[in-house]
């Protein structure tokens, strides 16, 4: 059992860069300083689209307008911090 929630705690890890690397490429893009008619970039942030939106969709629509503010980002970022955080410190010592 303790192999599953080790996988968990990586996986939890593995998304948060995610959600970092997708909220750092949004600003570069909203900058122009890539630009997304290249063919890497874009397929870079349609890869990051799809991952980060499943999680990042929800919490928009949760949240008020913040007036162009995109927040969603760090709000997933510490529910997950919090939750790796309880799987690492509470579930994974007393696993098995």
């Amino acid at each position: 059992m303790r192999p599953i929630v080790f996988i968990l705690i990586q996986i939890i890890n593995l998304y948060i860069y995610l959600l970092i690397a997708s909220a750092i490429l949004s600003w570069l893009i909203a900058f122009n300083v890539v630009n997304t008619r290249n063919q890497f970039v874009g397929a870079v942030w349609e890869f990051l689209y799809r991952i980060t939106e499943p999680v990042l969709g929800p919490i928009r629509r949760r949240l008020p307008n913040m007036g162009g503010l995109d927040v969603s980002p760090i709000v997933a970022f510490f529910v997950l911090w919090l939750i790796q955080l309880y799987l690492a410190e509470y579930v994974y010592p007393n696993v098995p």
